[in-house]
């Protein structure tokens, strides 16, 4: 008999969030690809408008910079109110806000009464939420899968981030925007919404739900960042994916001018360029679990500080769009992989009751330093040119990558060793 085709969706359903995973995580899991799928259309989207009204360097990095501002100036505390709150409610609520500053977005558009600053505000707001959002998200993740499967769900988000948000949303906000300024805009507030729908169908135990109101917000604070500090591998951690988005941020901050100027593409073809490190991460995302097996932590880890280090040197010197494809795609491999490594890493290590406030500080390093790093790049291109952001980033990893080199087995084992027993940092290799 014929398999029906209630049973070939189960199958399907099956294959990309296995039930071991626990139900709670599918509903996760769907409204993190529809807020995902909403932030790869934005991420496409989101620069094509800026270059409507100017393509000055400088203001294209401002508006990239304006996103990830709020991680510098709230993600500690963010953390805290996190832990201390319904991290379910919390993420639907600042997606209902993202779902509302995106309709109001499409319509500024859409009256042809946009304004510079205007969508420098609209992406501030927009990094609010996203500081919110995403660290919440996290804990989500920690406590609805048992740490055995961690891995895994990691690994399946990574996919679905990669397919949603970088090789599925690039294009179609790139075709959309195409289609109507307005319209990926739009689009996006519909899909928040739907986030917002999906998020609500998470059960959540008492326990689950950490509350601390007879503490100050500023002791929670400072105990998130203490824990922080005093873990050496996690502290290290933390200091490597800063250096590295310093680096990543200067040279991605002018991607569409690289694009646009360098490469010769047009604004589908910036889509496309944007997608092909979708493939590469989709790969790595697939083969995670495999890849997991057959090779230490450690090992991945150093693949990707090499990997990564080549990636800006090589799009510093191609001027092909089939090459610089073909890096990112590259690129997308290590991407994938190394937050499915990373994240477990610090799942592991992280008691739940603190993963909010040690994750925001964690992402300040990630998130934030970003930001930094888009004015950096943003300063060099418009006094150095196009390439100079990518030599930067290349010389700013190779270093990194050298010093850290000895330490990464130590980092590695973050979830498993005393951090009383090992001192790791930068610069100090472990023997």
């Amino acid at each position: 008999m014929s398999a029906t085709p209630t049973s070939g969706v189960s199958r399907l359903v099956e294959a990309i969030v296995p039930g071991r995973l626990g139900p709670d995580f599918r509903w996760l899991w769907s409204g993190f690809a529809a807020s995902n799928l909403a932030d790869g259309i934005l991420l496409a989207a989101g620069p094509l408008l800026v270059t409507s009204i100017s393509r000055e360097p400088i203001a294209v990095a401002l508006a990239i910079f304006l996103q990830r501002l709020p991680w510098l100036l709230l993600g500690v505390v963010a953390g805290a109110i996190i832990d201390r709150t319904d991290r379910r409610r919390l993420i639907m609520a600042v997606n209902s806000g993202r779902a509302l500053v995106l309709a109001s977005l499409a319509v500024a558009v859409a009256t042809d009464s946009l304004t510079l600053p205007f969508l420098y505000a609209t992406m501030f707001l927009i990094g609010i939420a996203e500081t919110f959002a995403d660290n919440a998200g996290g804990t989500l993740v920690a406590v609805t899968v048992p740490s055995r499967v961690l891995g895994q769900a990691n690994a399946r988000l990574m996919g679905t981030r990669v397919v949603t948000n970088e090789f599925g949303g690039p294009p179609v906000g790139a075709f959309l925007f195409t289609f109507g300024m307005a319209v990926p805009f739009g689009v996006n507030a519909v899909l928040f919404a739907l986030a917002v729908v999906l998020v609500s169908r998470i059960e959540l135990t008492a326990g689950d739900i950490e509350r601390r109101g007879r503490r100050h917000l500023r002791g929670d604070v400072a105990e998130g960042v203490r824990w922080l500090w005093n873990h050496p591998p996690v502290r290290t951690l933390a200091m490597l994916i800063t250096v590295f988005n310093i680096t990543f941020g200067a040279a991605f901050s002018i991607w569409v001018l690289y694009a646009l100027e360098r490469l010769g593409l047009d604004e589908r073809g910036f889509g496309l360029l944007m997608a092909a490190s979708a493939v590469g991460g989709l790969t790595g995302s697939v083969v995670f679990t495999r890849l997991e097996r057959r090779f230490a932590y450690a090992t991945l880890l150093r693949a990707g500080l090499v990997i990564e280090t080549l990636t800006h040197l090589g799009l510093a010197l191609t001027r092909s769009p089939v090459v610089a494809g073909a890096v990112m795609a590259l690129f997308g491999l290590h991407a994938a992989t190394w937050g499915s490594v990373s994240t477990t890493i610090r799942m592991r290590a992280v008691p739940p009751a603190l993963l909010g406030r040690v994750t925001s500080v964690y992402m300040i390093g990630s998130v934030g330093a970003f930001a930094i790093g888009t004015l950096i790049g943003g300063v060099l291109a418009q006094r150095f040119g196009i390439v100079s952001p990518f030599l930067f980033a290349f010389a700013g990893a190779a270093v990194t990558t050298a010093l850290v080199w000895r330490s990464i087995p130590q980092v590695a084992h973050a979830g498993e060793v005393d951090p009383d027993d090992h001192e790791v940092d930068l610069g100090q290799p472990v023997h």
